[in-house]
């Protein structure tokens, strides 16, 4: 009975399914999770749809990945001893080929009224998180037709309003990159080194017209909402002072130009700015919670031993961003993104470049610099007459002056360490919303402090994704 129960609710949910996805609402001012988004930035003043009443479109991103990489390293043999046990802290974790963890997201669309589109994306599924949350929202309007007023029509033809608990628009890179179970519009497994994404409260205002752009936005600059103060400090009679410093707010802002230059030509450049003034909690190169695609790459096989002992090995869960390095900017941060985008005859190059200044909210912190250049070199071409396969190569190098990696607490003492990264891809578009994908990934780590795990590390190998986005 069980069984005819199970299989009869699998049956209905199947064809529900189908009948939603067979009547999906079109969105205005939407950029779709299939195919048809790739290389859409900000969504431009054409409407796309005619307003025809309140709809609600149900979106997902599914990925399920193989991974068969290796790595090593010079590091010499750095032991931590608690009780008999002993582990050397600065051995690469041993890891084997095998399968991820599948990841998924849910995105609602809800059109609200003419020109106005509410979003709301949560993780399913994911590498650091178990259970199911909510990523953010926000509700953009592009017109304005309840104020009747001409003027302010006149305006919204070519000004957008963004405002919630949002992905930031800072640069062109995030555009590109993989979110969770949402990996489609990357033509690459994993995002860059330095992966410059967050969500903040806050709020951006666009301006298009004829293929320029500008935005200016306001954030709280935090992953989330805060009125706590930002530290504490213990007094000579072992009272509490809390710090009556206020948060700064983070101000971003973006110009730039998208066209084509010829009937099969399209140039697009951008520079964007992001600049926090004082917090202690800013995630700009740290806010993806969901976690790299690089599985315990470069993990200390002690990764957990103060809480483990026995047992320290590092959790896939806990070590969620392996492959990537956070500069640990968390404090002050003034960063600048240049990109551009030249597309066509098949042809796609992708051009990335950060600049940035910054520190952490450690005392014995000072300020200091990185910079990251990434080249994406894509080729999408034809099969059975549709444009489903691509091929491609990417080249991804960091250049940072590092805090406290020699594990020291002077605050003269500064790493200044080099990271490389050669991906080659391809791809198959087997529907619009169906993609098979490998790469073959090479990573060096250059001029890490000696007693470092990441001291003449390098890792390589191939990893495939199967990905689902509609």
């Amino acid at each position: 009975m069980r069984k005819m129960l199970n299989s009869a609710l699998l049956a209905l949910t199947m064809f529900g399914g189908a009948q939603l996805f067979a009547q999906q609402a079109t969105m205005q001012y939407f950029r779709t999770y299939d195919q048809t988004g790739i290389n859409v930035f900000e969504t431009s003043k054409n409407e796309g749809a005619k307003y025809d009443g309140l709809k609600v479109r149900i979106g997902g991103g599914f990925t399920q990945q193989f991974q068969a990489l290796s790595h090593e390293n010079t590091a010499p043999a750095s032991y931590v001893i608690n009780g008999n046990v002993k582990h050397d802290k600065n051995m690469p974790y041993p890891i084997t080929s095998g399968f991820n963890t599948a990841a998924a997201n849910l995105m609602f669309d809800v059109q609200l009224e003419d020109g106005i589109r509410l979003n709301l994306t949560s993780y399913l599924a994911s590498r650091h998180h178990n259970e199911t949350w909510v990523k953010g929202g926000f509700i953009q309007i592009d017109k304005m037709k309840f104020m009747k007023s001409e003027l302010i029509d006149d305006i919204f033809k070519y000004v957008t309003l963004k405002v919630g608990h949002q992905e930031i628009n800072y640069g062109d890179a995030h555009f590109r990159r993989s979110d969770g179970g949402s990996t489609l519009y990357n033509p690459f497994i994993e995002n860059y080194i330095i992966d410059a994404f967050a969500t903040e409260i806050g709020g951006e205002v666009y301006f298009q017209s004829n293929g320029f752009l500008a935005m200016v936005g306001m954030t709280n600059g935090e992953i989330k909402g805060n009125v706590d103060p930002i530290g504490t400090s213990r007094n000579a009679d072992s009272t509490l002072t809390y710090s009556d410093d206020a948060r700064s707010m983070s101000l971003l802002w973006k110009v730039g130009y998208d066209d084509k230059i010829t009937n099969d030509l399209r140039f697009r450049a951008t520079a964007s700015g992001y600049m926090k003034g004082k917090n202690g909690s800013n995630t700009l190169f740290s806010g993806d919670r969901t976690g790299s695609n690089y599985y315990l790459v470069m993990e200390s096989a002690a990764a957990n031993f103060g809480t483990t002992p026995a047992s320290p090995k590092p959790v896939a869960t806990t070590q969620f961003t392996s492959g990537r390095f956070n500069p640990g900017m968390n404090d002050e941060v003034n960063a600048m993104m240049f990109n551009a985008l030249l597309e066509g005859y098949g042809l796609e190059v992708f051009f990335n470049y950060d600049m940035n200044t910054g520190r952490s909210a450690n005392a014995a912190d000072r300020e200091r610099t990185f910079s990251q250049l990434a080249i994406d070199g894509i080729y999408r071409f034809s099969w059975g007459g549709k444009n489903n396969l691509f091929a491609g190569v990417r080249y991804n190098t960091v250049t940072a002056e590092a805090f406290n990696l020699a594990g020291t607490l002077s605050a003269d003492k500064v790493d200044e360490i080099g990271i490389d990264r050669t991906a080659i891809a391809a791809g198959w578009f087997i529907t619009p919303s169906v993609l098979l994908k490998g790469e073959y990934v090479m990573q060096n780590y250059k001029d890490f402090p000696t007693n470092n795990i990441l001291n003449g590390g390098t890792f390589n190998g191939i990893v495939v994704e199967a990905v689902v986005g509609f």
